[in-house]
């Protein structure tokens, strides 16, 4: 997404650059140039920080529902994950095996948003385990004193 969004600057700046006279000075086009640089570097930086505060916010309320006091609220995104598991594993590894062997089986479909889900899922539970194994090795070392 990042780079979709600097080629999206890169294409505003090229605009506006374009509404400039090409008969500038040296020294007018390194200036232009410089403030370009410090343009692109703010909105980077600005999207960096934007991307950080969504993977908290993601990994925080992944850390809630893995606390939380019903079963059923910590279970459903890994019973989620495993009937995309299984989906899976029928479509790459049960059917084509069972096909060998005339087996009559049934591949499952499984259309591009599933997928999509499926990446959103296992993101945020890798990042809802790395904060919360951070968390715990920070606890650990602010009770030790250190």
């Amino acid at each position: 997404m990042i780079q979709i969004l600097g080629s999206l600057i890169d294409a505003g700046v090229n605009l506006f650059k374009s509404y400039f006279p090409p008969d500038l000075t040296p020294e007018q086009k390194a200036k232009l140039e410089e403030g370009e640089q410090a343009f692109k570097q703010a909105l980077t930086n600005s999207l960096i920080d934007y991307s950080k505060t969504i993977l908290k916010q993601q990994a925080s309320i992944v850390r809630a529902e893995a606390q939380g006091d019903s079963w059923l609220q910590r279970s459903w995104r890994p019973i989620t994950m495993l009937c995309f598991v299984f989906i899976i594993a029928n479509n790459y590894i049960i059917y084509p095996y069972l096909s060998l062997f005339g087996i009559k089986s049934m591949m499952l479909t499984l259309p591009p948003q599933m997928w999509e889900l499926l990446k959103i899922g296992l993101g945020g539970y890798v990042i809802g385990r790395s904060v919360e194994k951070s968390v715990k090795e920070y606890a650990k070392v602010k009770t030790n004193g250190q």
